[in-house]
């Protein structure tokens, strides 16, 4: 009976897949094949459309300029997050683009086998749990939907203990997000970009709308523009800094992870399209909020960041219950679109990788919704779980060297030379010694070990002091770790340099009409006997 379960539960072995036969592999984690590469610049466009144009960016602004900046001061430094974000995006999206392979796979090259999967391990925790974040606001979205038509849903009364921490009003609408962000959860990657086009031609609009609205309203919205900022001198520096990090460090995963979308690109150049719409989007959006919050000041006599509060207000003004209907429906559009490219796929793309036995992308979709949406409780963690959330928010500086060894080992080391089969081999030419590059690891030892009284300090303030110098040190994380690893990495390489893996050619893991794709010009190299076997798999299995 036990073996007969295990059958029902494994997937069924795929003799076409890259990797050699006596390693478990299925096609989700296959090389693109090129009748799916369906991505084009105009869809990294809408893709950055999706994770940008929403409510947590247009609130982003709230915490830089509450803790004493001007506004100037936020958009500039929203401008410096967004670029920091953008270079490494752009550049590791090109792994993805070249060669059509997934991260977990991309990072075996620089980390090694089995090392590569403290990478992938780190980024689908982060997923699962934004993942749960991300639906409690899409909860939140629900509600407005619901009282514009049904007035009474505001005032229903809770029928669950506080230790829920959540009323049944919060729950029902929890329950209906869910139902309603379900079906889209199994839509192909390749084929996401529809449902990028419909968001991107009607959320930025209703945005936009809404900004105009209320600052007609209010007879302006420029007010804040006008205040200067109450710090001064290094600390006013020194904040800049530490809120720069902190909208940084929340995309950070995607300079990480950009190569399980990029790898559907038509075109090795189409993530190129990233590095000036981050930026654009990130900044837009931003200013949106700062111009609603300064509106609504006038309007409603408080400060509104969050576009939700704004539209609470609606419905007790003529028509107000029509625009607050359909402004949440898009909203609500905006975060399921945002879940599912920030953290759903993510998350079952590392999955399918550690466990391709049992888990394929599909399967992987379902445990995220069950632990993510469900098992963690997320609307505890929004409501009690400030601590965790700095943690979260903190989870950057495993993030960085990630990146910055990823870029370099790719446009540096290796020169964009990667044996693709190889990397489908636990005991390729990227084995190492154990499974783990020693460099990648000594990196990660070096940027990450200073940081850690930082991060202490962050979750735990009041029960972990910490000195000036490592305080400050943190308050830079993202853009310390990315560069160290970076630097470091390359010193390490040149001076120990692991031979074997630096082949004079690409070998490309998927073949069109009988010629290899990839993205340089491909020679016919002197390679190894296992790399020429290798080659002989290179054609990718179906997605």
């Amino acid at each position: 009976m036990r073996s007969l379960r295990r059958r029902t539960w494994a997937l069924p072995k795929q003799p076409s897949s890259i990797a050699p036969e006596h390693v478990w592999s299925n096609a989700d984690q296959d090389p693109v094949p090129p009748e799916k590469w369906t991505w084009t610049g105009w869809t990294f466009t809408q893709y950055w459309l999706s994770d940008l144009v929403t409510i947590s960016t247009w609130s982003a602004a709230s915490s830089a300029f509450a803790s004493g900046l001007s506004a100037t001061d936020t958009i500039l430094l929203t401008l410096v997050a967004a670029l920091c974000n953008a270079i490494p995006t752009v550049l590791n999206g090109a792994v993805g683009a070249d060669l059509h392979i997934p991260f977990p796979v991309a990072i075996r090259a620089s980390y090694g086998s089995y090392f590569g999967y403290f990478c992938v391990a780190s980024r689908a925790i982060l997923a699962l749990f934004w993942f749960g974040v991300q639906s409690s606001y899409g909860g939140r979205c629900v509600t407005p939907i619901i009282v514009a038509i049904w007035p009474s849903y505001r005032s229903l009364p809770n029928h669950l203990p506080a230790s829920a921490a959540i009323t049944t009003q919060g729950m029902i609408s929890y329950v209906i997000y869910h139902v309603v962000q379900t079906p889209f959860l199994f839509i192909p990657t390749h084929r996401l970009h529809y449902m990028f086009i419909f968001k991107s031609a009607l959320v930025p609009p209703m945005a936009l709308a809404m900004v105009i609205w209320i600052s007609v309203k209010a007879g302006g919205g420029s007010d804040l523009f006008s205040k200067p900022a109450t710090v001064h001198g290094s600390e006013r520096a020194w904040l800049w800094l530490t809120n720069m990090t902190s909208i940084t460090g929340g995309f950070s995963t995607l300079a990480v992870n950009i190569s399980d979308f990029s790898r559907f690109s038509k075109k090795p150049g189409g993530p190129v399209w990233q590095l000036p719409m981050i930026p654009f989007f990130k900044v837009i959006t931003g200013l949106f909020g700062i111009i609603a919050a300064s509106a609504s000041q006038n309007v409603y006599g408080e400060v509104l960041w969050s576009p939700l509060d704004i539209i609470d207000q609606w419905h007790g003004s003529p028509g107000g219950r029509a625009a607050a209907f359909f402004c949440s429906v898009l909203w609500l559009l905006a975060t399921i679109c945002n879940n599912i490219s920030a953290n759903s796929i993510s998350f079952s793309n590392d999955l399918t990788t550690m466990c391709p036995r049992w888990i394929n992308l599909k399967r992987g979709m379902i445990i995220c919704l069950l632990l993510g949406g469900w098992a963690l409780c997320p609307w505890i963690i929004i409501k009690n779980g400030t601590t965790f959330l700095s943690f979260m928010g903190a989870y950057a500086i495993f993030m960085a060297p990630i990146a910055g060894i990823l870029f370099c080992d790719y446009w540096i080391v290796k020169r964009r030379k990667y044996d693709v089969p190889a990397l489908y081999d636990p005991r390729s030419i990227y084995y190492y010694r154990y499974g783990t590059n020693w460099r990648a690891l000594i990196c990660n030892l070096v940027v990450i070990v200073p940081l850690l009284p930082g991060l202490a300090h962050a979750v735990t303030p009041n029960n972990v002091p910490i000195n000036t110098g490592l305080q400050h040190l943190y308050s830079i994380n993202y853009l310390y770790g990315f560069c160290l690893s970076t630097v470091l990495y390359f010193v390490l390489n040149h001076f120990w340099p692991n031979r074997q893996t630096l082949i004079p050619a690409v070998v490309p893991g998927v073949v069109i009409d009988g010629l290899p794709s990839a993205a340089s010009d491909i020679e016919a190299p002197a390679v190894t006997s296992k790399q020429a076997a290798h080659s002989d798999k290179a054609v990718a299995s179906g997605y």
